[in-house]
């Protein structure tokens, strides 16, 4: 079997400072972004209006292509390359132009499939699919994807507030905070179009990244629980870490290996989730190690341990073990 990582003696702990200045650098630079350009850019999916593929015989000129859609009345749309040369995607957006049409959304994908037929001849244009969604069901998605992240976030921290101690739970969930914060910041630099796609990779994410700092967390209740006098708690966070180093880095290795393969070879309607997955990975181990720890620490020193607490129950009596047997093999050595 291979083993890598093993019995490793690296400090991670004490670069928090460093990790918290990258961190802050770069959701302050999201922040930047999103005051100079505005919000992240929703899909058909939560705005409503019409999205088509279409594939040309030959390369238009996209020029020509906006003047054809102007003149049939869909003002304002999108149009950009979509892969090769003669492939490209249309968005029409405009909520009053799908009002007005009979069929709505769909009567607009009717209009700029006819209006592309007469310029371009027919057989020459063909529409490769079709999303075409109302203002009201773009709104109650985007509702309902807003109230599904709520939702996940809250049985979340009820778990951790169950599993751990709550200084655990709190750190744990401020860390998961953190990734969600970067990754947004990262849409949005990245100009990452949000959809339900998009949506189902934060949804993941949380997870992923809850999940890998709870996996430190519970070897680092279980080595408080033997932890040598004197050995402080970033100590305590380094030997877990380095515990769990191994079973990291086979996971999260894993897990990249699958996400580049979707980013470099599946489709575009999959490769939005599959960039977002792909940061995320490495966002979920930068904070398991560099985020919440340093939090969990924080919060001890604000809270610190009393004797009531069960964990330190647990380190009091492994400790007065550990003194009362080598107490006893004193009193036999001294017999002799």
């Amino acid at each position: 079997m291979l083993r890598i990582f093993h019995n490793t003696k690296y400090e991670f702990v004490k670069h928090w400072r460093l990790a918290a200045v990258l961190t802050i650098a770069f959701i302050v630079l999201g922040l930047v972004t999103f005051g100079i350009t505005g919000g992240v850019k929703y899909s058909i999916d939560f705005t409503g209006g019409t999205l088509m593929q279409v594939q040309f015989k030959q390369a238009p000129d996209v020029a020509v292509v906006r003047s054809t859609l102007d003149k049939a009345g869909i003002t304002g749309s999108e149009i950009q390359q979509y892969g090769t040369a003669t492939e490209y995607t249309i968005r029409a957006r405009d909520e009053k132009q799908v009002e007005a049409q009979d069929a709505g959304a769909e009567g607009i994908s009717k209009v700029i499939s006819s209006a592309l037929e007469q310029q371009f001849g027919a057989g020459n244009v063909t529409v490769v699919r079709t999303e075409a969604v109302g203002p009201k069901v773009g709104s109650e998605l985007r509702a309902g994807a807003f109230t599904a992240m709520l939702i996940a976030s809250l049985f979340t921290l009820m778990y951790l507030a169950i599993r751990f101690d709550w200084r655990f739970g709190a750190a744990a969930v401020l860390s998961t905070a953190h990734d969600i914060l970067l990754t947004l910041a990262f849409i949005k630099m990245f100009n990452v179009e949000v959809s339900l796609t998009v949506v189902a990779a934060i949804l993941t994410l949380l997870g992923y990244s809850a999940n890998d700092t709870i996996i430190i967390f519970d070897r680092v209740r279980e080595d408080l629980k033997k932890r040598s006098k004197g050995e402080s708690l970033a100590q305590v966070l380094d030997r877990a870490i380095n515990e769990t180093l191994p079973r990291s880095v086979m996971t999260h290795a894993t897990v990249l290996a699958s996400t580049l393969a979707l980013l470099l070879l599946a489709g575009e309607i999959i490769r939005p989730f599959a960039l977002v997955m792909t940061f995320g990975v490495f966002v979920a181990t930068f904070s398991s190690i560099y985020v919440a720890g340093p939090f969990l620490i924080w919060i001890e020193s604000k809270y610190p341990r009393t004797t009531s607490d069960s964990t330190s129950r647990a380190v009091n009596a492994g400790t007065d073990a550990a003194a009362g047997k080598g107490s006893r093999k004193a009193e036999r050595v001294a017999a002799r």
